[in-house]
């Protein structure tokens, strides 16, 4: 019997485990491929909370991050803004604005949330701008990778270690 615990034991042992890589840049605490002028994807909550608090995005971008900051915008995020309607139509005539950085998507469907995790699970160089409690959960389990957020009319960020500064 001890014979059979024991065979289970270096059987499980020699069971190959399946660990994410982690990029190298990752190596520290935090994020070093973090670095001006920084990519901020922008989510469809963040922007209707921006209008709804009267919030320049470039503008307010720049007084939270204190450095150059390229908003950009998924294909997702404009078709999400689109099916919600009429009620976020001032909403959408910010995002179609022409200083925002479009960038294509290749998947099919159009869940935002989806979208922005996997992005930056192949690329952490962004900073994910939500006010989305689920995708904040789901986006502090990514490693390496700021969020911010809109609090008491102003950009508030969290996990970027440059941001001692920055408005809490």
């Amino acid at each position: 019997s001890t014979r059979a615990v024991d065979a289970e034991v270096a059987e499980g042992a020699r069971a190959e485990r399946n660990v994410p890589a982690v990029p190298a840049h990752m190596f520290f605490l935090h994020n070093t491929a973090l670095g001006p002028p920084y990519h901020v994807l922008l989510d469809t909550n963040f922007i209707n909370f921006s209008v709804a608090n009267k919030l320049d995005i470039p503008k307010a971008l720049l007084d939270c991050l204190y450095a150059p900051a390229v908003a950009c915008l998924t294909d997702c995020v404009l078709g999400e803004l689109q099916k919600l309607g009429s009620k976020y139509r001032v909403a959408l005539r910010v995002a179609k604005d022409r200083t925002f950085l479009r960038l294509p998507c290749s998947h099919k469907g159009t869940y935002a949330d989806d979208c922005l995790v996997e992005r930056v699970q192949q690329h952490r160089v962004f900073i994910v701008a939500t006010n989305d409690k689920d995708l904040k959960r789901r986006l502090r389990k990514v490693p390496g990778v700021p969020i911010m957020y809109v609090h008491a009319r102003k950009y508030t960020i969290e996990r970027l270690p440059e941001a001692f500064m920055a408005p809490r």
